[in-house]
């Protein structure tokens, strides 16, 4: 048969090898450097996309308060007061003053800066007489704290500043510390983020060099995929570098999920390249061995690409970048199989399975067996992968009134691994100080006001309502350095409510800023018509958001009603606390939506590629079993939604569909024949590079549970058992709904299939996997 235009691109990409290769040896030196030079962001401001209102406001708010990296050091003792427990929070607190950059401050320096020289038991006396102490962290029954106020940018600096804390404890003695707080908590998932990642590209290296040398048993073979595949992430990492990516905790998984599918995809390429008949050229048998895959690869890579394109549609920013990022290294997998690897294949001559055979002994006995047993319990298998569909959605959706829904993960403890000390030392300070949660009130006046007593003293009546909403814990704002002023003065913390009274208690706020650093932490000194109050509540969730918002507004409204002072001034409530709590909002919407958007790209991919409306709903059964069963794992098992396990629907669905489409293209080159031959020719051409391809996608993917990084640990483990479930869906589910769609029945099984004639049948023993198809000349 003549060669078409597809053949004869394909030719001249193997006669022109050299100079493909020389392209790419340019290109991707490039690319990588590109990939070094990719910035790593912690900030929780970064998981929200930039254009949220949010996000904009919150932005907004650091422009004039910026929120301080705060590291809470809490000494914890029987009795704080004894002057053995003060003398050894006064070492601590001298030791941390010395670091660069790093500002201490206890509940000490407040009472005996109001009564110097004070003994332990006035130091006592004053401070629990007063909730503010306590309903700050600062003291309590068992615990003294030192803050420290950390002036660092970047992780680099914060990492430092850490270690210098922990060195100057060691020399001031400190003893045992329970370390407290964000800094903490940011480092921690960092480091095991990335640790992760490392971790597992050296496992899948190893065991790609061993999965490959198993099969294919030719360390060619492995020299042409190990560096298709670093050209592909390379390229995608450089790709992501220069669209402004930067590594996060979820984009993290970029380069293992583009390495993971490149190698699947290369893998599907070279099982059809090995198996060169014996009647064929290798040059000829080349070109076919492409083209024969072209379609498969081409579709599935367009349909897992615009799959994980679908994530665009979250409010998560690292999801969103994933998703393209991801999608961008999928096109650059699909020019690099058909242009760089086979050139690899043929400058260093990778043999085939007329030299070298590869191990398909075991498969082959399975395979021969699987359309018999797969006919006898064809209702068998359906109905139970339809069962367990079933209870995999409802383990997601819930039903109401009997079963919840899938838990979604808001906590940060959820994504620490629970043995680890910042885990240890949150779950303590919660138990016996307080919740962190943290909401910034950000109120903008129309003029410079902030100072005058009539707007401090409408200040501090919303201060006063707040801290009356249930589960709030404690409120600080520009009257709160006032109001301990006032109580350590012995007047009582309460100020004048008289607008006389008030006045004389706030006449010297202006002069108070110059020499006070807490005041000006709620009023802005530049210009004076910005002022922030600072709430702590206990539902730190989404929910508990919410509600606090609602209570929020409602306090500011009946203030302004009542105040003329604050007629005009905006107010909003802002902070990181409220980006954390939308990211966890934003779970459900992007599990739902990614899913949904998914599967329709994959069903219109479907819909091109295979002519039978029947096929394209029967192609969907194995990614739907095993992505939905692997829900029903994740629900047994205590898991929960987080920003990992939520891309697991647009993963799976991507990959695995790879599968079916190669699947029912080998299925179709028998027309005519009856499925019974359908089958064993689809099993005997595609069934081994699907085989091949689930073990190294649930291998590589695997690799992420030794994560200490409880979200990739679960990511990793639940990838590799959905991949695992799609090979058992593709090989017994996807059978067995097909002999019950075609009502045909096995020769073996004493019938001939009804839709099958005499000349199909004996086709059924084939010399080859191309004994009925034409091929193209080279």
């Amino acid at each position: 048969m003549k060669p078409d235009a597809i053949d004869r691109a394909l030719s001249r990409v193997l006669h022109y090898r050299v100079v493909v290769i020389v392209l790419y040896a340019l290109l991707v030196p490039a690319a990588a450097l590109l990939a070094m030079r990719i910035p790593t962001e912690e900030g929780i401001e970064r998981l929200i996309v930039p254009s949220d209102p949010d996000v904009r406001a919150t932005r907004a708010f650091h422009a004039t308060f910026p929120e301080p990296q705060l590291a809470l050091l809490v000494f914890e003792s029987p009795d704080p007061w004894a002057p053995q427990s003060l003398e050894r929070v006064d070492r601590a607190k001298a030791a941390l003053s010395q670091i660069p950059r790093v500002t201490a401050f206890t509940a000490l320096d407040a009472l005996r800066r109001a009564h110097p020289g004070a003994d332990p038991a006035t130091l006592r006396d004053l401070a629990t007489r007063t909730r503010f102490f306590r309903s700050q962290g600062l003291a309590g029954d068992n615990f003294m704290t030192v803050i420290a106020n950390f002036d660092v940018h970047g992780a680099a600096e914060r990492d430092a500043t850490l270690a210098a804390i922990d060195k100057a404890l060691a020399r001031a003695d400190a003893g045992p510390v329970h370390k407290i707080g964000s800094p903490y908590i940011n480092a921690w998932l960092e480091h095991a983020a990335g640790s992760s990642a490392t971790r597992s590209f050296a496992i899948v290296a190893v065991l790609l060099v061993t999965i490959v040398l198993f099969l294919f048993r030719s360390m060619r073979a492995l020299a042409a995929i190990v560096l298709a595949l670093g050209s592909t992430v390379a390229l995608a990492l450089g790709a992501g570098a220069l669209l402004g990516y930067a590594f996060t905790i979820v984009s993290a998984l970029v380069p293992l999920t583009v390495m993971v599918t490149t190698l699947a995809t290369l893998t599907y390429l070279h099982s059809r390249y090995v198996d060169q008949p014996d009647d064929a050229p290798l040059a000829e048998h080349h070109v076919y061995a492409l083209r024969s895959k072209l379609l498969p690869v081409t579709a599935s890579t367009i349909a897992a690409a615009t799959g994980f394109a679908a994530l665009a549609v979250s409010k998560i920013q690292p999801i969103r970048q994933m998703g393209i990022w991801t999608a961008l290294g999928l096109l650059i997998s699909w020019v690099v199989a058909y242009t760089l690897f086979p050139a690899l294949q043929r400058v260093l001559k990778t043999p085939t399975a007329r030299r070298i055979p590869t191990r398909t002994a075991v498969y082959d006995r399975v395979a021969h067996a699987l359309p018999t047993l797969t006919y006898r319990h064809r209702k068998t298998f359906l109905v139970a992968a339809l069962a367990f569909c079933v209870a995999g959605a409802l383990a997601i959706t819930g039903l109401p009134g009997v079963i919840r829904s899938l838990p979604v993960a808001t906590d940060v403890l959820d994504n620490i691994n629970s043995s680890s000390a910042v885990a240890r030392d949150t779950r303590w300070f919660r138990a016996n100080v307080m919740d962190l949660n943290v909401a910034r009130v950000w109120i903008h006046l129309p003029r410079a006001t902030a100072t005058e007593p009539e707007v401090l003293r409408a200040i501090d009546r919303f201060q006063t309502s707040l801290e009356a909403v249930p589960g709030v814990t404690g409120v600080t704002g520009p009257t709160t350095p006032l109001r301990m002023r006032s109580y350590l003065a012995g007047r009582g913390e309460a100020l004048p409510r008289d607008a006389a009274g008030f006045a004389t208690a706030a006449q010297d706020v202006e002069q108070l800023m110059l020499t006070e650093s807490d005041l000006r932490a709620f009023i802005d000194a530049g210009g004076l018509a910005d002022l922030q109050l600072t709430i702590l509540f206990r539902e730190g969730h989404a929910a508990g958001y919410a509600a606090l918002i609602r209570h929020v507004a409602t306090a500011w409204a009946a203030t302004v009603a009542a105040s003329p002072a604050l007629v005009g001034a905006s107010m909003h409530v802002v902070g990181e606390a409220l980006l954390d709590a939308k990211v966890g909002e934003s779970l459900v919407p992007t599990l739902a939506e990614s899913f949904v958007l998914t599967v329709v790209v994959i069903l219109a991919v479907f819909l091109v590629v295979f002519r039978s409306g029947t096929e394209r709903l029967l192609a969907m059964i194995p990614s739907l079993f095993a992505l939905l069963v692997t829900f029903l794992g994740l629900r047994l098992f205590g898991g929960t939604l987080n920003v990992a396990t939520i891309i697991i629907a647009t993963t799976v669905l991507g990959t695995t569909e790879n599968d079916q489409m190669h699947f029912f293209h080998h299925l179709h080159e028998r027309p005519g024949a009856s499925l019974e031959v359908r089958l064993h020719h689809t099993l005997r051409v595609a069934g081994r590079a699907i085989v091949f391809a689930t073990v190294i996608n649930a291998i590589g993917f695997l690799g992420l549970a030794t994560s200490s990084f409880p979200p990739l640990r679960q990511f990793g483990l639940m990838t590799s058992s959905a991949f695992v479930l799609a090979l058992i869906a593709d090989f017994l589910v996807l059978p067995a709904a097909l002999w019950i769609a075609s009502g045909e029945r096995p020769t073996s099984a004493g019938q001939e299939s009804p839709t099958s004639q005499a000349p199909a049948r004996q086709q059924a023993p084939l010399p080859s996997p191309r004994a009925a198809e034409p091929r193209p000349t080279t």
